[in-house]
């Protein structure tokens, strides 16, 4: 179950390559997207390779559609807006919310850090409101401890205005990373809409 993830977050970066580089020259406040998707439609690179469909920015967030080996895969993607320490030599890191109907799976929830992790820390945890969640570290990646409470997260997350990711890193680092959700239940939506 989780084959498909470990190429997908491998590759994750290059998605949101262009995004960023947008983001980046626009300096100005830009109007509300949450109702609106932008660019949807677009052809982005995929997780594993390939193209992804981009089916509406949102906010903070992303939705994207994509087909791996068992058929349609589509999900929504967040960077943090803020990362503790700040001056780590890190690569970006991504919040990655899955679904591939193919496989009977929805809201599978990954992180990316960008960095590698202490594997086996039991201080792993993402924060939403007054809810904690373990994680459970490999590489560079994090998912929950326990895959039931997914759909608990997604939940949480749906109905707060951040989330923050404490982790630490390979080389002992407390690191913290935080999200902004504006814009994830529609992304969301739209990732329900188009693999249902």
């Amino acid at each position: 179950m989780r084959k498909f993830l470990f190429a997908a977050l491998a590759a994750l970066p290059v998605v949101l390559l262009t995004n960023d580089a947008a983001l980046a020259r626009k300096k100005q406040p830009e109007p509300d997207t949450e109702s609106a998707p932008e660019k949807a439609g677009k052809s982005v690179p995929a997780p594993g390779g390939g193209k992804a469909l981009e089916l509406g920015k949102f906010g903070d967030w992303g939705a994207y559609s994509t087909t791996g080996a068992k058929g349609k895969v589509c999900y929504a993607l967040g960077q943090p807006k803020s990362r503790e320490p700040k001056g780590l030599n890190r690569d970006p890191g991504y919040l990655f919310i899955s679904t591939r109907p193919g496989e009977g799976v929805r809201g599978e929830v990954s992180f990316i850090f960008g960095f590698p992790l202490k594997e086996g820390a039991t201080d792993s945890v993402a924060e939403a409101g007054d809810k904690s969640f373990e994680l459970v570290a490999k590489g560079e990646n994090a998912w929950l401890a326990d895959p039931q409470k997914e759909p608990v997260f997604v939940e949480a997350i749906r109905k707060t205005a951040k989330l923050l990711i404490k982790v630490p890193s390979k080389k002992g680092n407390d690191t913290t990373d935080t999200y902004s959700l504006t814009g994830l239940s529609q992304a969301l939506d739209r990732v329900k809409k188009e693999c249902p």
